[in-house]
């Protein structure tokens, strides 16, 4: 596990992970030649490089030319947010700069939109996935994820990144199916478990803080991060901006495995931590109250206490422009548009996957904490120096 001080986006990416990588072996240790390299980029959406919602381009162009460097074949992709088609894979390509990586790099951007059904008997929640024919087929899969938080799973790094293998609206079968945030982290964890990347790459260059992981605010941090093992990365990514593991469900359903999941499992190269000095790093304002789980309780008060204290997403009207993404990208069907065209949640079916917040293009999608929530979690804290760098 390798960190990095890299305090921008210029020419010093690449040194800057050409070093990292030496201290690892070099890129050669994960590629060997003529293998076909499937670079799993986040493209979350259509955003601009500097909104700090997707992988930086100078990052995944600096690894495309690694790869290239140990004989490699490099291909770009993700599954975004919405319907997996080639007309959506171009614009996001576009948008967020990765079209002209190709264009002077020559990489290749997957316009497959395959999927495959595979066999994963270690799972725990799920026995067999269906992934991108990209991601399934490709010899070697390396992650080039963005440190950023996450308004359901309050950060998402080198393991959440890994849900985009999962092609298109079937995300929104596994959220319905997984509704649970402790479903939904060991997910995550199959999911990371049977693609095995070869290698993980984080951008915490500048990274998102706050309504994660598209409506919050672009950070520098200056770091880049890599490593063989994506529940190390984590751990230190969260250690890094001073995140309490046990408030990062994806971290928790790996300890009870038996995978990294403490600062004192992972062995740490790379530039002096003294470099960076990370305060008051911000988390969502919204997480999932899990308090009642085990209590005997009856399903319908359990369910008219859990309306009145969990998160929820609220609407601000006057930001939003009545486009229907968060609608049609709705794993419940808990949305519906109301006759002035915004819209209307129906808590009793939202399962808070807050994928509406996650996908909105204009930023009016906020979650939010009803006032009993917040009484109840007054004084709770999300970050903490137990395993702070």
């Amino acid at each position: 596990m390798v960190l990095k001080y890299c305090p921008e986006y210029t020419a010093d990416v690449e040194s800057t992970l050409r070093a990292g990588l030496e201290e690892m072996g070099g890129m050669s240790r994960f590629v060997r030649p003529g293998q076909r390299v499937f670079l799993k980029v986040n493209l979350l959406m259509k955003k601009r490089p500097e909104e700090a919602v997707t992988t930086h381009p100078s990052v995944v162009e600096a690894v495309v030319r690694l790869v290239r460097e140990a004989q490699g074949v490099p291909v770009i992709g993700d599954s975004p947010g919405g319907p997996y088609t080639v007309t959506a894979l171009r614009a996001v390509y576009a948008r967020t700069g990765l079209k002209e990586v190709s264009e002077r790099t020559e990489a290749t951007l997957n316009e497959d939109v395959g999927q495959v059904t595979v066999s994963h008997p270690g799972g725990k929640i799920v026995r067999s996935l269906v992934l991108t024919r990209s991601v399934a087929e490709a010899d070697v899969v390396i992650t080039l994820s963005k440190l950023k938080t996450h308004a359901m799973m309050t950060f998402t790094g080198a393991v959440k990144i890994l849900f985009g293998a999962i092609p298109g609206l079937l995300k929104a079968e596994y959220h319905v199916r997984m509704p649970a945030t402790k479903d939904f982290a060991n997910l995550l964890v199959d999911i990371t478990t049977c693609v095995k990347p070869a290698l993980s790459i984080m951008d915490g260059v500048v990274a998102m803080e706050g309504e994660g992981p598209s409506a919050g605010r672009p950070r520098n941090l200056g770091a880049l991060l890599l490593s063989e093992d994506p529940f190390a990365l984590d751990v230190v990514a969260t250690g890094l901006i001073g995140l309490k593991p046990e408030k990062v469900p994806t971290i928790m359903a790996a300890r009870e495995r038996g995978l990294v999941s403490r600062m004192d499992q992972v062995t740490l190269k790379g530039d002096d931590r003294s470099l960076w000095r990370i305060q008051d790093f911000v988390v969502p304002q919204a997480v999932g109250v899990n308090f009642l789980d085990g209590a005997p309780l009856p399903a319908f008060l359990r369910s008219f206490i859990l309306n009145r204290v969990r998160p929820r997403p609220s609407f601000k009207h006057e930001l939003c422009k009545g486009c229907g993404d968060c609608v049609n990208n709705c794993p419940a069907k808990a949305l519906t548009m109301n006759e002035a065209g915004c819209p209307l949640v129906d808590l009793d079916v939202c399962i808070r996957c807050f994928c509406c917040q996650e996908l909105c293009p204009q930023k009016a999608v906020e979650i939010v904490r009803p006032l009993l929530a917040r009484r109840l979690l007054k004084g709770t804290s999300y970050l903490g120096n137990s395993d702070r760098l």
